[in-house]
């Protein structure tokens, strides 16, 4: 079953298994991975696996726009949902990609995503004097503030 709406890892948040995993992309590729839950170990391909499937779920929705067609200037997606999963994606106008992984029943989380973004991200890897625009980062605040907030949502 797929619908597109418009033991544990040991790092992390213990105990809240409706937050599986979390990646954030820009332009080239993944810059940040970071999992809470996730029951099997990952494959060595997972980020390029879900880079490739978030860039197709986009060209889709953009074909499959009724009012743009093939332009797709106003539709993207924002869900998908599985019987197991449900991949929520938010893409900034600088080109970054983050999406969060969660149990299937999680609401809508357009929100969390932009919060997770302008208030952890921008405010702890952006501003950072020491990040290389571009470059994986491991920031222990962004991590730190991260885990915090993924611990409030339900």
């Amino acid at each position: 079953m797929l619908s597109v709406v418009g033991g544990a890892a040991g790092n992390g948040v213990k105990g809240n298994s409706r937050i599986n995993m979390i990646y954030v992309f820009n332009r080239d590729g993944c810059i940040f991975y970071r999992e809470w839950y996730r029951p099997n170990p990952p494959n060595t391909d997972d980020h390029k696996l879900m880079f490739g499937l978030v860039f197709s779920l986009r060209s889709f929705t953009a074909k499959m726009d009724p009012i743009n067609g093939a332009s797709g200037d106003g539709c993207s997606f924002h869900a998908f949902r599985t019987n197991t999963y449900k991949l929520n994606y938010l893409e900034t106008p600088s080109g970054i990609k983050i999406i969060l992984v969660t149990d299937p029943k999680m609401s809508d989380l357009r929100d969390a995503l932009r919060h997770i973004y302008t208030n952890i991200y921008v405010e702890y890897v952006i501003k950072n004097p020491l990040y290389v625009p571009g470059e994986p980062f491991r920031c222990e605040l962004f991590i730190s503030n991260l885990d915090t907030y993924v611990t409030t949502l339900s």
